[in-house]
């Protein structure tokens, strides 16, 4: 049986009570306009141990010279003054109480970044979902870089229709010991943890070996290609820093020494993109600085020379208070939102002024494109189903394709793990 997801020492601290609620933050690319929630969560932290003094949001990646030195430096301090406690061989199962109640259901552990590639067009088992954007590495990597421990906001999905993986071991939480139980700042939610015996380590390994077996991929999406087993949900640039930083290492101190080296592995969390909790929901976009007239013809043009094989597509076109229905017949994507970003890409890089923002939320699109020389469009979502073989087949999403939930239920900075 090859290993898919590994144990690690995982570190925590005492998580009693508001201990842990004051510990754990909100991943660091949420909020990223919106720097009043930040100073609400140091002013409440106040000085306690807590995973917000070991990240930098991106709302200040502008301070980053500043704050990196400090951040690791705090790395250094929690790991050698004992806040932090070590957790050999582990991994922990948890349950995260979301804002709206529902539970979602996940295991820590690691995997191997020799087995993830986030470049278009990969073939490995752990693959991007979205295209990556070169220019949000380098900041990443560069905290990375001098840190002493990696703490992971990173969810992976696994396409477990038959419930083989995450659930059973669910159904066993009450009986392994407990490693927290807190609620989560800023009305977040509530997290339990647990750590999972070593006895069902395998179990877990055996089902996901299931998962990306040969002919599966056959099987399930009906595609002869290289098995996808992990997809990653949520944390796409944090785990592409972990990689560039992983092959810079080995590329200074050579593959053997790197193969062992503790940053060829990355802490995440595995998710079943069939937990009920997951809800994916469209990101809309609107078009602004445009000639109404001339953007809806040159998209109607654009539509019309598509020549793929995929079932045809529609596409709200939201032009001040009117609207207006385009189709795709053969489109060459395999979601509407990739047709629509191919043209989009397009279009500004011969428009010039011409701006694309990307929205959640059907109204908020209505009322953005009212403004003048705006277009909204509107455009089916990407169903659950369909992200897996949509990959497979057509490489990394479009960006901004989905999002998974709001702000408040995105991971949680908790566990720590050891990188030097």
């Amino acid at each position: 049986m090859k290993r898919l997801f590994y144990s690690a020492d995982i570190y925590l601290p005492d998580l009693e009570g508001e201990k842990g609620t004051k510990w754990a933050c909100v991943a660091c690319d949420q909020y990223t306009s919106e720097r009043e929630y930040w100073r609400a969560a140091r002013a409440y932290v106040d000085g306690t141990p807590s995973t917000l003094d070991m990240m930098l949001p991106e709302a200040y990646l502008d301070m980053e010279g500043v704050a990196i030195p400090q951040i690791n430096g705090r790395m250094r301090e929690y790991l050698e003054n004992g806040v932090l406690t070590r957790h050999e061989n582990s991994m922990i199962y948890l349950e995260r109480v979301q804002s709206d109640g529902k539970v979602r259901r996940g295991i820590v552990g690691a995997i191997d970044l020799e087995e993830y590639d986030y470049n278009k067009g990969s073939t490995t088992i752990t693959r991007a979902t979205e295209g990556t954007v070169l220019e949000r590495i380098p900041p990443r990597v560069a905290i990375r870089r001098g840190a002493a421990i990696e703490m992971p906001h990173i969810m992976i999905l696994v396409d477990d229709r038959d419930r083989t993986v995450v659930e059973p071991i669910a159904a066993k939480a009450a009986s392994y010991k407990k490693a927290y139980d807190f609620d989560l700042m800023a009305n977040s939610g509530h997290v339990t943890g647990y750590f999972v015996d070593e006895s069902d380590f395998d179990k877990i390994n055996e089902a996901l070996n299931a998962l990306c077996a040969d002919g599966v991929m056959q099987e399930k999406y009906g595609v002869d290609a290289p098995a996808l087993l992990f997809a990653i949900g949520d944390g796409n640039h944090s785990l592409a820093s972990a990689k560039a930083l992983y092959e810079e290492i080995k590329a200074e101190i050579g593959a053997e020494a790197a193969a062992a080296h503790p940053a060829r592995y990355a802490l995440c969390e595995i998710v079943n993109l069939h937990d009920e909790a997951l809800e994916f929901e469209p990101i809309y976009r609107v078009a602004f600085g445009v000639d109404r007239e001339e953007f809806v013809k040159e998209l109607e043009a654009h539509l019309d020379a598509c020549n793929g094989d995929g079932e045809a597509q529609s596409f709200e076109l939201i032009i001040g208070e009117e609207s207006k229905t385009v189709k795709c017949e053969r489109p060459t994507a395999q979601l509407p939102v990739g047709t629509l970003q191919a043209f989009l890409d397009a279009y500004v890089k011969s428009h010039e002024g011409v701006v694309i923002d990307y929205i959640h939320g059907i109204e908020s699109t209505r009322t953005l494109a009212k403004k003048e020389n705006a277009v909204g469009m509107l455009f089916e979502g990407m169903s659950k189903d369909m992200l897996f073989k949509t990959v497979i087949c057509d490489g990394a999403l479009p960006r901004k394709t989905f999002s998974m939930g709001h702000a408040a239920d995105k991971r949680f900075y908790i566990e720590c793990r050891k990188i030097r």
